[in-house]
């Protein structure tokens, strides 16, 4: 398989870990302010003696996005209390891999729309077009038009987290959280505030081996080879499409504990891998299609534009991989970054770890909405 891709160097399941990774308020008064950047490293022991956890009422639903001459069913999902009380709303994207879902930030999700505190929130969790349960079309995947899809999705007049009143919250983890930073940097979206978990910009195959014209080169075959009939889901059934890989990659670096990686989480995400379309988008993220920048530099820079314009946490992990670990250490002071808090888990801790990662966002969402 090595020869038939021509990479010299075969990527390990290691390498190909981002596979498996993967509103401007009307006042600036009622934003957190903070003098310089506040570091926190988390506790693995939660407390909720602050805020209480109740029920929460569950909606499934889909979303139809028109995309040139596509009509695609986005799927979503909202938790709230159930009641009639005003809520402020709150979208949490996935982090984008070929195993990406919803199902990733659903106990965050309950978590915060069930507390009982000052303020009520309204949590919608969105799958990505080509991923998760939405519709996996044959397009021409990168990383414009996944922030087309975001941009359309925050301020559609129909749209699930219409965002004409400018006062939604935006999570997201990995790439997600960089494209969101991105689409906010150019006024394309204004969120009160954006929370990034566990974000990164390059995938598994440029952070390895870079983007010379050579190695550009073998992206484009193995992308087209991916893409295509017959051939490209026998070697995605190879690279992705197996449950062995799966596990290896989640318990490697997905997870930080290998102990919490269960029978379960591998049979709901192999399952993902077998639906109709599901290679389009991992062929363009494992060739870095969708990479929202091309380097560290420009990374931090999209940050430092949030600068007093939009409050940004960012939650890095204590056990990510050395080069996405990397990554996120270049936000601890960067400009644009508020507040940079260190939590346990790899590059998916909003799954692995929730309660903790829930307890900060819920801790962030009080500085921006109680103050």
């Amino acid at each position: 398989m090595a020869s038939s891709i021509t990479f010299s160097v075969l990527p390990s399941s290691s390498s190909l870990s981002a596979l498996s990774f993967r509103n401007r308020r009307t006042h600036l008064s009622q934003t957190p302010k903070f003098c310089k950047p506040l570091i926190v490293k988390a506790s693995i022991s939660v407390d909720y003696s602050s805020s209480s956890v109740a029920g929460t009422s569950t909606k499934n639903n889909n979303w139809l996005w028109k995309y040139k001459d596509n009509s695609v069913n986005i799927y979503y999902e909202e938790h709230d209390k159930g009641s009639d009380e005003p809520c402020k709303n709150i979208l949490m994207i996935p982090t984008i891999s070929d195993v990406s879902t919803v199902e990733e930030w659903r106990s965050v999700a309950k978590d915060i729309a069930g507390r009982s505190g000052k303020v009520n929130y309204r949590t919608a969790i969105v799958d990505w077009p080509g991923l998760g349960y939405s519709d996996r079309p044959k397009l021409d995947y990168n990383a414009d038009v996944m922030e087309k899809f975001l941009v359309d999705f925050i301020n559609a007049p129909d749209g699930p987290v219409n965002n004409s009143d400018k006062d939604l919250v935006v999570f997201g983890g990995g790439h997600a959280a960089t494209i969101a930073v991105r689409a906010a940097k150019k006024g394309l979206v204004k969120p009160t505030a954006i929370a990034s978990i566990a974000p990164t910009w390059a995938g598994p195959l440029p952070i390895v081996f870079g983007r010379d014209s050579s190695m550009e080169t073998r992206y484009g075959f193995l992308r087209g080879t991916l893409r295509a009939p017959a051939v490209g889901w026998m070697m995605y059934n190879v690279l992705v499409s197996n449950e062995k890989s799966i596990q290896s990659q989640y318990k490697s670096h997905v997870y930080a504990d290998p102990e919490k990686v269960t029978p379960d989480i591998i049979e709901s995400r192999y399952a993902l891998t077998k639906r109709q379309g599901a290679r389009y988008v991992p062929a363009a993220f494992l060739t870095g299609l969708l990479d929202p920048v091309k380097s560290r530099e420009e990374f931090v820079q999209l940050f430092a534009e949030l600068e007093d314009r939009i409050p940004c946490l960012v939650l890095a992990t204590a056990g990510s991989p050395k080069r996405s670990k990397a990554e996120m250490e270049a936000l601890r002071e960067a400009k644009g970054v508020n507040k940079y808090v260190e939590v346990p888990g790899a590059l998916l801790p909003q799954e692995e770890y929730p309660e903790i990662v829930a307890e900060q966002l819920y801790r962030f969402l009080q500085e921006i909405y109680e103050l």
